[in-house]
Parts: C-alpha cells; structure tokens; sequence
C-alpha cells in the first residue's frame, strides 16, 4: 500500500506538471512511447508498469513488451541484444507472424496471456490463452486448437479478460465478419472464463453491433470497466489504418453502457469520445484506439495507440504510438484528462 500511495504521490506531481506543459502548447496528448508499439496493454505489477503489445516488426517478437516505473519514460525490454519476447513459442495451432492485441491478466497461479494469432486450419485469425508464472514469461500453450475461433464469422480477434467484483472471470472479444471474405458486420461478445482464465465455459452473448454511422463496417477492441454498480464497456472502432488518400484515420473510441457483465449493452449517444484531429492549437492526433484501462490505487488510467504524423499532420511512418491519460468520470460518463508526457522521454532499452 506504501508503494502506491507513493506512486500515486508521483503520478499527482506528474499530471499537473503536464498539465501546465499542455497548456502552454495547447496540446491534449501527446504519445509517451514514440516507437512501433500498437494494441498496446498495461499492467501494474511488482512496483512497475508493463505493457504488452502487438508483434513487434520484422519478426522480431511475437509479444514486445515496455517497462516503465512513473508511465511517462518507456524501455524497451530487451534480453541482451535481443528484443524479449514475452511468448517465445506459438501453440501449435498458430502461425507466426500475426500476433496481435496482447492481454494479461493475474490468477491464483500465476499469469494468463489472451492473444490472436493466426490459425493453421481455418486460415482465420482466432484466439488463444497461455500461462506463466510471471508477467515477462515465457508464456506457454501447448493447445492443438484455438480458444475461441468463430469460424462461420471471419475468425476472432481482439480477446479481453474481465473480473469482476465477485471474482468471476469474463473474457470479451470481436467477430472477425469484416473480414473481406466474409464482409459481415461485427459484434462484440462474451463469455465466461474459467477460474484459471484459460478456458470459456458457457454460450457466447453479442453484446453490441456497428450500428452507428461514426462505427462504419467495424467494432473492436473491448474493454470493459466496473464503475460502482454499473459497468462500462469501451470499444473501437472505423478503419484502424491511415491510407494515403485519407486526410486523418477514421478510427475512433467510443463506450457502451452495460447492466452487468453479460450485458444488456446500450451504445452511448455521447460517441465517439476520441477521435482524430487536426488543430493548429491541439495539434494532431490521427486514428486513435484500442485502448486499455487499468487502475493504481482508486486512479483510472486509459492508454491508447494513434499513428505517427508529421509536423503537417501527414503520416509519418507505418508505426503507431502509445499514448496515456487519466480516465476521469462525469457521473457514469467517462473523460480523458489531457495525456501524461514528459519533457524528455529516453528510448533506451533495458536489460531483463
């Protein structure tokens, strides 16, 4: 407890440091990790932050992982000259080379890894479920099948495990029908975790269809929060890519209102709540999205990826960037403060 008071002590200096930063150059956020780093998860363990992320470009990682003591300078981690990999392995089931949209989550044994990757059979992506007994791993599958793997509906992706209050686990995810094999529209759905969180128990619930002109032909990306006796259930969605004929990416965040974990789900009408812009006062954010939530202490923190851009608003490179800020709260409605950043940020890696 000591340990996060402290933190929290550190992260409150922070934020009103950044906050005099922004508004000096009036500029509501601003990537605290500027490398290759998308999809990106954040978890509080052991005094410091870790963030999963998906695979890392040339082949270099399934898993990439950063590290980072007070959320605003990111590392990297390395196992000596090499780039760690925090699921060496694939099950047998998978293909490498797409690995996407890492989440861990902390059981009575040790730690489970949710992810998606691609599947041998059905030549769909689909979803899978590891264990190690820490959060660097290795994280290890030994599974000859998917977890999850809707193939009458273009595969799976995008895999978030949930505990309740209660302790219940819930694991949400997306059908893949925007495939262009399929071209379908997309629900968000869930269903029960065992209590070892590496298997689903149960029958699946759609929980929310792209139904919204803003959503376009996808949703994606669930993420879902408990706030007091109600529960909040975020989401991306639009096109994730920057094409070269678009001005600003399409994608977007936006929330859904939830009466339990299993829903009824009620899109808000507020939607989207993050989404591109071009301001020559808040600068440039172009295609923002999947998102993560976690908490220290009784703070709620957001991170999100947006893609890189030049001084013109213009896409910089085929890389998206991590991003940070404060989950604040309007009632049940939620808001992102302006984004930690700091005045110098480090890109050197650190040793395991």
């Amino acid at each position: 407890m000591r340990a996060v008071l402290g933190l929290l002590s550190g992260l409150m200096m922070a934020l009103t440091a950044t906050t005099a930063l922004a508004c000096e150059a009036d500029q509501p956020f601003v990537p605290v990790f500027r490398t290759d780093f998308p999809d990106a998860m954040i978890i509080y363990d052991g005094g410091a932050f870790l963030a999963y992320a998906t695979n890392a470009q040339g082949d270099r990682a399934n898993i990439q992982m950063a590290g980072s003591t007070d959320l605003v300078n990111w590392e990297l981690i390395q196992d000596g000259s090499r780039l760690h990999d925090a699921m060496p392995v694939l099950p047998p089931w998978a293909i490498r080379g797409r690995t996407w949209a890492p989440e861990v989550i902390k059981t009575a044994a040790g730690y489970v890894l949710h992810f998606t990757a691609h599947d041998r059979k059905s030549d769909l992506q689909c979803l899978g479920a590891a264990f190690s007994a820490g959060p660097l791993g290795p994280f290890v599958s030994t599974a000859t099948e998917p977890l999850v793997c809707q193939t009458e509906l273009g595969g799976t992706i995008d895999s978030h495990p949930f505990r309740d209050a209660d302790g219940e686990l819930y694991l949400y995810y997306k059908s893949d029908a925007n495939n262009p094999k399929f071209g379908k529209d997309t629900d968000i759905f869930v269903q029960r975790l065992s209590p070892d969180a590496l298997s689903v128990e149960g029958e699946p619930v759609a929980l929310l269809r792209n139904d919204a002109a803003w959503e376009a032909h996808v949703i994606e990306a669930p993420t879902m929060v408990r706030r007091g006796d109600g529960y909040v259930l975020f989401f991306s969605a639009n096109h994730f890519g920057w094409e070269t004929h678009q001005r600003l990416s399409p994608y977007a965040m936006g929330y859904a209102r939830c009466s339990g974990p299993m829903g009824p789900c009620t899109d808000a009408t507020a939607n989207p709540i993050l989404n591109s812009y071009n301001d020559r006062d808040a600068g440039c954010l172009s295609g923002p999205g999947h998102q993560s939530v976690f908490a220290v202490g009784e703070r709620h923190f957001i991170s999100f990826h947006a893609w890189a851009a030049t001084k013109g608003c213009r896409r910089a490179d085929n890389v998206r960037h991590l991003y940070v800020a404060p989950l604040l709260w309007n009632g049940d409605a939620p808001r992102l403060g302006i984004s930690l950043r700091a005045a110098q940020k480090p890109q050197r890696t650190r040793a395991q």
